[in-house]
């Protein structure tokens, strides 16, 4: 019944999506609704669905335009750029109807997505009763897409706009709110900010298909989802299930007589290719229907469901297809686009270097800073051991937004931690330059978090020193050399910043293959 009542949901999503079209009535998409932002400077396409060959007009402010329905009843325009401000009221009227979006603002449109962390509300983080009370900036807004993920790419999301105020920023994503908040302090322009997010969700399923299809690096992880979809058995999962429900049902019971709380429920497990993890089915349902809706730029934060399946070494080739891929479809060129390196997260590094799946896709997101106009946001000193969610989402925000501000809006601070450049040989020692060094230091008594090695690939701790906007890092051990590596585990140890008060990077200097612990 589940694996049907799936296949039901989803069918009528595409179909759903398509009634829009059907449906001889004016349509605009739940973006353009009550309490929205549109962006400020910029030509801004509105469109919507009406009867074929309807004719449409929209006004804002001193603006008139209009519009003809296609032959699949869509249509679409551009309002010429309008500055920031507001409130403006919008007007949709033809197809004998009339839709009036209300107390709209013109500011700085910014797309939010990933996974759980991006998920997680303020009410989840820390201090949230000060946060609520000082949350009164009613020039920020949140649009929370609530469709779900499906099989073909939609035309329409459900969802709505809120206004920030201390009633209903506990319900907003943290991360884009503290972005936000600090973006609005600076610029004082309205934000709007679009949060498209699902708790444990892969990089793959936010991409469309077509873009993950033509990166052959990718195609062992694409080959792994279709063959388990292909392997899947009905029958002998409904069998799997009724075995753990059994052994699940006594748990329960025992656990109940003990006062104790019962063990999770199994759950039936369903066909892969209706899967919200399914590569391209959240991109789907939850961000092709917003492509087009001009924005400045996205911020993403994701990665922990990435590097605990055996493909945490494509990392570094699918986030940069994903990056492309949005960019590609909206049309809008390289716009901005940052994300949050995984924070640290589980037992303290013991050993010089530790690579695991966690590791690996921090690097994977290193490695994407090669794409223009990108920046990452360095968490390594605000994760908890023992959570995955880590509360202090302020620190994110702020960096996210630090990024955006210095590269973005072109203000005079740095943009983000020290990332790792070069590195020279000299003797027995090895020389590290970085980007973003003003104010390089280390926190503590001494420089520590790299190891060296050598030929033999064998690393050990490693003394290191900072000369000027330099890392001089070297070891009695190691006479020749071959590699360092700095905070070279998931929850590592580090102690290098700039003068922004951000911590450096984890890096490699070598490119040696290995596989994850």
């Amino acid at each position: 019944m589940n694996i049907m009542r799936n296949c039901c949901l989803i069918s009528l999503a595409v179909l759903s999506g398509l009634s829009n079209v059907a449906n001889a009535e004016l349509k605009l998409p739940s973006l353009f609704s009550d309490a929205m932002v549109l962006h400020r400077n910029k030509p801004v396409r509105v469109w919507g669905w009406a009867t074929s060959g309807a004719d449409i007009s929209v006004s804002i402010a001193d603006q008139r335009h209009k519009a003809t329905a296609n032959a699949d009843g869509r249509w679409q325009l551009n309002l010429k750029p309008l500055p920031a401000g507001g409130p403006h009221q919008l007007t949709v009227a033809g197809d004998g109807g009339e839709i009036t979006v209300k107390d709209l603002l013109i500011g700085e449109v910014w797309l939010c997505s990933g996974q759980s962390n991006m998920a997680m509300t303020v009410n989840r983080a820390k201090n949230f009763d000060a946060e609520a009370k000082a949350a009164d900036y009613p020039q920020i807004r949140m649009f929370k897409v609530t469709s779900g993920h499906a099989r073909e790419p939609q035309q329409h999301a459900n969802g709505s706009w809120a206004v920030c105020s201390p009633d209903t920023v506990g319900s907003f994503s943290a991360t884009a709110y503290f972005f936000g908040r600090r973006v609005h302090k600076e610029l004082n322009v309205p934000i709007g900010l679009i949060n498209s997010s699902v708790g444990g969700t892969s990089v793959e399923s936010w991409t469309s298909m077509p873009a993950q299809s033509a990166v052959s690096a990718i195609k062992p992880r694409l080959d792994a989802w279709k063959e388990s979809d292909t392997a899947y058995d009905e029958e002998a999962a409904k069998a799997r299930y009724e075995k753990s429900l059994a052994a699940w049902t006594q748990k329960a019971k025992a656990a109940r007589a003990d006062g104790k709380k019962a063990p999770r429920k199994p759950q039936l497990a369903g066909r892969p290719r209706d899967d919200r993890n399914y590569p391209a089915n959240l991109f789907n349902g939850k961000i092709n229907p917003l492509v087009g809706f001009t924005i400045k730029g996205a911020i993403w934060y994701q990665g922990e469901n990435s590097s605990g399946r055996g493909f945490s070494h494509l990392y570094g080739d699918q986030l940069p297809t994903l990056i492309t891929d949005w960019r590609t479809r909206w049309g809008q060129g390289d716009f901005p686009f940052a994300w949050v390196q995984l924070p640290n997260f589980r037992s303290p590094q013991t050993e010089p270097s530790q690579t695991d799946g966690w590791v690996q896709v921090q690097e994977g997101m290193l490695k994407t800073l090669s794409l223009p106009n990108t920046g990452m946001a360095v968490t390594i000193d605000v994760g908890e051991a023992k959570d995955i969610h880590p509360k202090d989402k302020q620190s994110v925000g702020q960096r996210l937004a630090q990024w955006a501000l210095a590269s973005v809006y072109e203000k005079d601070m740095l943009p983000m931690g020290p990332i790792y450049r070069t590195s020279k040989v000299d003797g027995n020692k090895v020389i590290i330059e970085f980007d973003h060094s003003d104010g390089l230091r280390a926190k503590g008594d001494k420089v520590e978090g790299f190891a060296i090695a050598g030929p033999d690939k064998k690393f050990v701790w490693a003394d290191a020193k900072i000369d000027g906007d330099k890392v001089i890092v070297s070891s009695d051990k190691v006479t020749e050399p071959a590699s360092v590596r700095y905070a070279w585990a998931a929850n590592p140890v580090f102690s290098l910043y700039n003068a922004a008060n951000i911590p450096a990077s984890p890096f490699r200097t070598d490119d040696w293959p290995e596989q994850s612990r």
